[in-house]
């Protein structure tokens, strides 16, 4: 396969991830970035990079296969629509968009136009989750019953000079949290009720520190997680999953998944179940699925290579990052609420 020609938008941290990932793949080559910022125009020159102050002037000139969208979440929807118009697939960063209406608009546009769009939940794309999904689909943990996740990690309190990061809506529930909802939905499916608790007790910002969530699932599991970023704690997936270098990884699992004839923890992928007679008198035995290592974002830029070409279909469509915004942005919701709370469709 030819390498695809991607444009980037957006040279923050996760646009320059990118534009690392690119650099060596076999598949995709990043080939202009656009920001107007005069940091990103020396990150270009550095790179190679042709740079724009502005994404439609660098669509429309460079003509790319393929845009990696990684502005600000708010932004998603315009520059989204910018690349429908010009027949250009995007890769979007999630969130997909900082609202549900404004998600399915995105995918209607998309679908209308036969324009591909992938979401970047790039632990999709981790080979543990994949090698999961293959377990619970096979049917072999029966019927799901419960699901348990945590993410428990410590900010620094360097993190919280940024002052948006201390207001509403900065907090671990819709920047980390929303990972392990996903994780949740890609394993068990959708999410059709959720109640929550959320505190400020540790730190006293606006936003929150610590909150725990109650799921109910359409196939009926009842699922727990609980989320705090001033918790000093192994239990979080970018620990526990090795995805990256910068995180001293944890051999410890941080998500439970629970049948009536098996049960699953990840990361590391222990089938527990009864070989013979059901029942707590009766022997467990527990047997260890180990895929090969790999890095998701490489793989994400595999697939979409993939989705440009037509060959795969998106793994998470703007549709299906839909329903993961509205589980997430339920949580705060059922809060509010004090009450159950179904996700916004």
């Amino acid at each position: 396969m030819a390498r695809r020609r991607l444009a980037v938008i957006g040279a923050g941290a996760i646009g320059r991830m990118h534009v690392e990932r690119a650099r060596l793949h076999p598949q995709a080559e990043a080939v202009a970035i656009a920001d107007p910022s005069p940091a990103a125009r020396e990150f270009a020159q550095r790179e190679g990079l042709r740079w724009f102050e502005g994404y439609e002037a660098m669509l429309d000139e460079v003509r790319p296969e393929g845009a990696i969208v990684a502005t600000p979440n708010a932004t998603h929807v315009d520059v989204g629509l910018a690349c429908i118009a010009r027949g250009v697939p995007a890769l979007i960063e999630k969130p997909v968009t900082d609202n549900v209406d404004e998600a399915l608009r995105l995918a209607r546009a998309a679908d209308e136009a036969n324009v591909p769009l992938l979401v970047g939940h790039h632990r999709r794309h981790n080979p543990i989750l994949r090698r999961a999904r293959e377990i619970v689909q096979s049917g072999r943990l029966g019927t799901p019953v419960t699901a348990n996740a945590l993410a428990t990690f410590y900010k620094p309190d360097a993190y919280f000079d940024v002052e948006w990061r201390r207001r509403a809506g900065g907090g671990p529930v819709l920047i980390n949290l929303i990972h392990d909802v996903d994780i949740m939905r890609f394993l068990l499916g959708d999410i059709v009720e959720v109640q929550a608790l959320t505190s400020n007790a540790v730190r006293g910002f606006e936003v929150e520190d610590t909150a725990a969530v109650l799921l109910r699932f359409a196939n009926g599991a009842l699922g727990t997680l609980a989320v705090s970023d001033c918790a000093a704690s192994p239990w979080n997936w970018d620990l526990a999953a090795g995805e990256a270098a910068h995180y001293p990884r944890q051999q410890v699992n941080t998500h439970f998944l629970i049948g009536t004839d098996a049960s699953l923890t990840l990361p590391q992928l222990d089938v527990w179940e009864y070989r013979a007679r059901k029942g707590w008198h009766e022997p467990l035995t527990v047997e260890r699925s180990t895929p090969h290592s790999g890095d998701p974002y490489h793989e994400q830029l595999r697939h979409f290579a993939a989705v440009i070409a037509r060959e795969e279909a998106p793994l998470c469509s703007a549709d299906d990052a839909a329903r993961t915004l509205a589980a997430t942005l339920a949580v705060h919701q059922a809060v509010a609420a004090r009450g159950p709370v179904a996700p916004a469709r």
